[in-house]
Order: C-alpha cells, then sequence, then structure tokens
C-alpha cells in the first residue's frame, strides 16, 4: 500500500447522557456560563507514512480508545476528517467502508470476546474476506494467514472454545492480515496477559510488520511494548497531543509530565541507568 493514514484536526465530544439529572446538570451549567465538558478528542492531528510504525500513548482516559475508534470508522468525529491517501473516511458510507477497512485492519485488544463463538477458524479466518469483496482464492488465502502467524493447519476447524489464548490471539491476527491491509491498528494486543505470551506476542507482530511491510499503529498505555514494535510515538493527556517524536527518546527523556508517568512505569534492569 502506498497510500498515508491521516487524522486532520480531530475533535470529538460525546453527547450528554440523556436521563433527568444529566439535563438538568446541563442546563445549571449553562445557565451560569460554567464550561461544558472537556471533549474526549481536542485538534488532534498526526500522519501514519506507508511503512511506518507509531504508537499512541496515554493513561486510561487521555483519548486513546476514542481515537482508534475514529481511526476506525467507527464513530464519526464532531469536526476534522480522517483520510487514507486523497480518500477521507465517512463512518456509514457502505461501499467507501469496504474499500477501506480492506486497507485498514483492526487487532483486537481481547480475541476471545472478539471471536464469533459458534464460527470455525477458517470461517473466521474467510467472513471478513467475504464481507470486504475480497478477490482471490480465499482458502488459499487463509491458509498463508494461518502459515504466517504460526498456526498449523490442523487447527483450521477449531472454534474459539478450543484454543489457548495464545492460540486465539494469533488466530486474531490471521483475521486481521488476511484482507492483505496496509495499516494495522492495534489495540492493547498485550494487556492483560502473561509475561511469556506479552513477549510472543510482541516478536509475531514485529515479524509481520517487517515480513509484509506493513503500517502499524499500536495503541497502548505499554512504553516498553510500544518502544520494542514503533520507531514513533504520540502521546495523548486530556484528550490532546502533549509530545511526540522518537520511541527512545520519549522513553530516555520525557518532556511531558505524561510521558514521564508512563516511562516510569518501564521496568527498569537493576543497576541500569535511567534518564
Amino acid at each position: 500500500m502506498t497510500d498515508a493514514l491521516a487524522a486532520t484536526g480531530i475533535t470529538h465530544r460525546y453527547p450528554p447522557r440523556r436521563d433527568p439529572a444529566a439535563r438538568r446538570a446541563a442546563r445549571a451549567a449553562r445557565a451560569s456560563g460554567a464550561p461544558g465538558p472537556a471533549p474526549a478528542l481536542d485538534d488532534v492531528s498526526f500522519r501514519i507514512a506507508p511503512g511506518e510504525t507509531v504508537g499512541i500513548v496515554g493513561r486510561s482516559g487521555s483519548g486513546k480508545s476514542t481515537l482508534l475508534r475514529v481511526l476506525l470508522a467507527l464513530e464519526a468525529p464532531t469536526s476534522g476528517a480522517v483520510a487514507l491517501g486523497d480518500r477521507a473516511v465517512t463512518p456509514g458510507r457502505t461501499s467507501a467502508l469496504r474499500w477501506y477497512r480492506r486497507r485498514v485492519q483492526a487487532v483486537p485488544q481481547d480475541p476471545g470476546a472478539s471471536l464469533e463463538p459458534r464460527m470455525t477458524v477458517r470461517q473466521l479466518i474467510r467472513e471478513p474476506l467475504r464481507r470486504l469483496d475480497v478477490a482471490g482464492d480465499h482458502a488459499a488465502i487463509v491458509a498463508r494467514a494461518l502459515d504466517d502467524v504460526g498456526l498449523a493447519a490442523s487447527l483450521a476447524d477449531r472454534r474459539p472454545r478450543e484454543l489457548s489464548g495464545g492460540q486465539a490471539q494469533r488466530v486474531a491476527l490471521a483475521r486481521a492480515i488476511a484482507t492483505s491491509p496496509g495499516i494495522l491498528l492495534a489495540d492493547e494486543p498485550v494487556s492483560g496477559v502473561d509475561l511469556p505470551l506479552r513477549d510472543r506476542i510482541i516478536e509475531l507482530l514485529g515479524d509481520l510488520v517487517r515480513e509484509r511491510g506493513l503500517g502499524l499503529v499500536l495503541v497502548s498505555h505499554d512504553l516498553d511494548a510500544v518502544a520494542r514494535l514503533c520507531g514513533r510515538s504520540v502521546v495523548l493527556a486530556g484528550g490532546r497531543i502533549v509530545e511526540e517524536g522518537p520511541t527512545g527518546r520519549l522513553l530516555a527523556d520525557p518532556a511531558h509530565p505524561a510521558t514521564r508517568e508512563l516511562a516510569d512505569a518501564v521496568p527498569r534492569l537493576p543497576g541500569a541507568l535511567t534518564a
């Protein structure tokens, strides 16, 4: 893929809750001239070049998940735009979304919850090929995807409940790469897993990115995992980009308090020098 993914001036506000108490509080705030609730995203802009690996990092509530949903065209921003190359991405336009989702695929945080339990592994990987009108021999595409993530062909007829956690994560990756996307958007793919599985997932993601020439957007609060996969990172706090640059530099010499907090959470080897 030769197209860059760009977010320009993304601001997103969630509508107020509909219950009577929330409406009364909103009316009182407006009457007093008090500022409204802060937006989930506030004028966020960045660009991912073809083949680039970019981390989006921040604490819970920083806006990471909202930004990911906007990039996946699951939500339309209140203002601003997402574009792949010269084509704007607009939720709700079915044919345009099929085009976009063939090229930009998601890797979920919890594959156990995201994989349809009644489908076999083969059906799970074939489903986006059918839904997105991907041309070619679907059986061959499934076989290659399984091989690329290190899963035996004999697993193709198993269902998610028959898989280990590591196997389920690999199936989610196989499903994501089956459409031959140019960019993967990975949502906390190593959150809540044990250390050996975490390392295997990071290694596999890195191998796929290199071997397939993929761009990667890794959304995480784990700056160590991001540093192992992403050359550049964007730090979010309060819905705004507060710092960005080479991930190694952000880890070694963070300038913003939000970045320092993330860097301080990275385990250090005994006796290692810290910035």
